[in-house]
Formats: structure tokens, sequence, C-alpha cells
């Protein structure tokens, strides 16, 4: 299943949320609109502000707080992606070219700074107060999360439940936040905002070890980026934490070995290899479906509706996705 078909129970909100988001991006200076519109072309499939709506139309109505709300999750999104872009270096961004390569860092870093407080402002002025509250959070344990991994990839220590603190940091409390969010815009029931927000903790953590996986599993084709790119940044993720937890010694000190002193293209296949033989592929496999089974039970006590049946849609697509 494709994830526009799993996402079209709310396609038309989408379409208003889209003219919702250009709004709140406005500016009177020439060049932060010529960014935002060269930003807005390159959009993604917007599964988070889906996510939001999705959430509120499973527990209640879909109402402006819920397009305020997804717009605010996708703008906090926006200017982290921004953000990444000058700490990574990159110089593209699903196939376009970087704002960063085009308008180069200082341009990058304001304009991502912009956008956030686009989005803060937009909260304020509408007194969501309770959104504000769930997205800084999201902030603090993205942000966490973040400098986390880049300790334990000094290290080279990070262990399985590391690894786990540092998904749910920096994938899973935005995914949970918008989950929240969307709910919190149609109910004041805190028990189904609790479990939808619970529901987009799982999927995000099933996503990320997803990802993971396609970084041994995928091709540079499918998967938009180099595989073995996690193996090039030191990245420990479950597939390799398993592995070397089921290897002999000297395996696994050869390993860390190439690992330290920076792994070469071949010694990239020879380590992928390595994660496939000592069960890694397979437990990570296992683990993710553990956690898509899980967001599922969040939405049992749910009536039966269309955006419950795409919630439930999306976490099995979340682990079975090829890119």
């Amino acid at each position: 299943m494709k994830l526009d078909s799993i996402i079209a129970p709310v396609s038309p909100q989408l379409k208003d949320f889209e003219a919702h988001f250009r709004r709140s991006l406005r500016s009177d200076v020439g060049l932060v609109d010529a960014v935002v519109r060269y930003m807005i072309k390159r959009k993604g499939k917007r599964i988070r502000p889906a996510l939001v709506l999705l959430s509120a139309a499973t527990c209640g109505e879909i109402g402006d707080a819920t397009f305020r709300g997804a717009a605010l999750v996708e703008l906090l999104h926006t200017a982290t992606l921004v953000h990444d872009d000058v700490v990574d270096d990159a110089d593209t961004r699903r196939g376009w070219p970087s704002i960063n390569r085009i308008w180069k860092n200082k341009v990058s870093v304001l304009l991502g700074d912009y956008v956030l407080a686009r989005g803060l402002l937009l909260s304020l002025e509408h007194e969501d107060i309770a959104f504000l509250h769930s997205t800084s959070t999201a902030v603090r344990r993205m942000s966490e999360g973040e400098l986390l991994q880049i300790q334990k990839s000094r290290q080279m220590n990070t262990d399985e439940v590391t690894y786990f603190r540092i998904i749910g940091d920096k994938t899973a409390s935005l995914l949970a936040t918008c989950c929240e969010i969307g709910a919190r815009s149609a109910t004041e029931n805190d028990r189904k905002v609790e479990q939808l927000r619970a529901y987009g903790e799982a999927i995000g953590i099933a996503f990320q070890i997803r990802d993971d996986l396609l970084d041994f599993l995928g091709t540079e084709r499918t998967i938009g980026k180099p595989v073995g790119g996690d193996l090039k940044e030191k990245k420990f993720t479950l597939p390799l934490i398993y592995a070397f937890r089921q290897a002999p010694n000297g395996r696994r000190k050869a390993v860390l070995r190439a690992l330290k002193r920076g792994v070469k293209r071949k010694e990239i296949a020879e380590i992928l290899e390595f994660v496939k033989e000592y069960g890694g592929i397979d437990y990570a496999d296992r683990v993710a479906k553990e956690y898509r089974d899980r967001a599922v039970d969040c939405l049992a006590d749910f009536p039966d509706s269309e955006a419950k049946r795409a919630l439930t849609d999306l976490a099995t697509f979340v682990v079975s996705r090829s890119k």
C-alpha cells in the first residue's frame, strides 16, 4: 500500500492545510519570501500534518485548532531540516539543492530561526498553550537525542538502551507530538489524547528502526542516500548493536577497529554481511514489528472510522517501506 492511499481520508484537508501553511510563512522581506517559496516547492509527503489531521479525526472533528497544530509541527519540522542541512553540510534535500548550498549557511540558519518563530507566534496568537508545551518538549528531546548520538558516536559504546533513548528522542518525540496535538484539538478527553500520543511514539520508533534497517538492506537508488552511511558516521544502530552482542569477541573487535579508523567501501560490504550473519537484520525487523503492534493496540478503544483504519495501515506501512 502506498502512503498517498493511506492518508487519502484527509487528502482534502491536507490541501486546505497547504494554504494555511503558506499564509503562516508570509513575510514582507523579499529574501525571506524567495527562500520560503523555494522551500515550499520541495515539500515532502506531509506525513506530520497528516498525522495531526488523522488523530483529530479519529477522536473527534477536524477544526481550526487542528490546522494551527498541523502548521506548528510542520514549521518546527521544517526549521529542524534547514538547520540539519547546515550542521551536516548537506548539498541536497529531497533531490533538490539545499538552501545552504544556494544561499549559504548564514541565510539558512536565520531562515530556520524565522520559520521556528512563525510557528511559536502562530500558537501564541491563538493561545494554544498546550500545543506550545508539547512542541517545546519535542524540541528539547530532539536536541538531547541528537547530542547524545554525537557523544556515543565519538565514544563508540552505544548499547540497546541508549539506542532506544536516542531514536525515541530524535524521531518518535515529534510524531508523538503530532498525534497528541491532533487529538487535543478535537477532544478534552485526556485518556484519548494519551492513547494517540503513545501511538505516535510507537510508530516513530518503528519508523526509525526500519530506517536504520534500510541502511543495511536498501540501495542508494531506493533510499535516496548511500547505503552504509550510518557506518561511515560511526552510528551504532539496532542491527549492528545486536550483531555485536551475538558475535564472538574476535569478530566483534575486528569490526570495531574498522569502524574506529573509518570504514572503506569494501569494508562496508563486509560489515553488512557481519550484521546479517549474526542476526542483526532479523532481530531489528522483529522489534520494529513489535512496535507496530504496540501502535495498533493504542487504537483499540477508538470506534471504527476511516481515520482509525488509516492510522492502522500507516503503522504497517512504516515497517514495510523500501525507502
